[in-house]
């Protein structure tokens, strides 16, 4: 299914089966790139987070690595890079907007599967799925 948000950028939508949903979240992959990049500039730490790439390429590459093993290597490149927290700031206009993408997905899931019973949102007064 296409994303038809108006940002879609910043959005949640539903597969196209509508047995999952999507969050997309671009400036995420946008300023981790830029922080890596301006890290890189200084040959010190260009060095270890060469280093700490190599060594998660290597996690990558690992058919079955052990569990943990994949976070703490992209823990450590962030560490090496100085990587802030992953993190979109949103205003009200957005957060609305978002909060709408969003209950349009949980209805779309609540249609399938075993957990079809009534579930009542924290922001609702009637059940999703179930009777009025």
């Amino acid at each position: 299914m296409s994303n038809e948000s108006t940002n879609p950028d910043l959005s949640f939508s539903s597969r196209a089966d509508w047995l999952a949903g999507w969050l997309r979240a671009d400036r995420i992959r946008l300023d981790t790139l830029v922080q890596l990049v301006a890290s890189w500039s200084d040959p010190d730490a260009r060095d270890d987070i060469i280093a700490n790439l190599d060594a998660l390429a290597e996690v990558v590459a690992q058919p079955r690595a052990a569990e943990g093993t994949l976070d703490a290597a992209v823990e450590a490149v962030e560490d090496a890079a100085g990587m802030d927290t992953a993190q979109v700031p949103i205003g009200k206009t957005h957060a609305l907007r978002l909060h709408a993408e969003l209950s349009t997905v949980v209805e779309r899931l609540m249609r399938f599967g075993p957990s079809r019973r009534s579930v009542t949102m924290p922001h609702q007064r009637r059940p999703i799925g179930g009777a009025a």
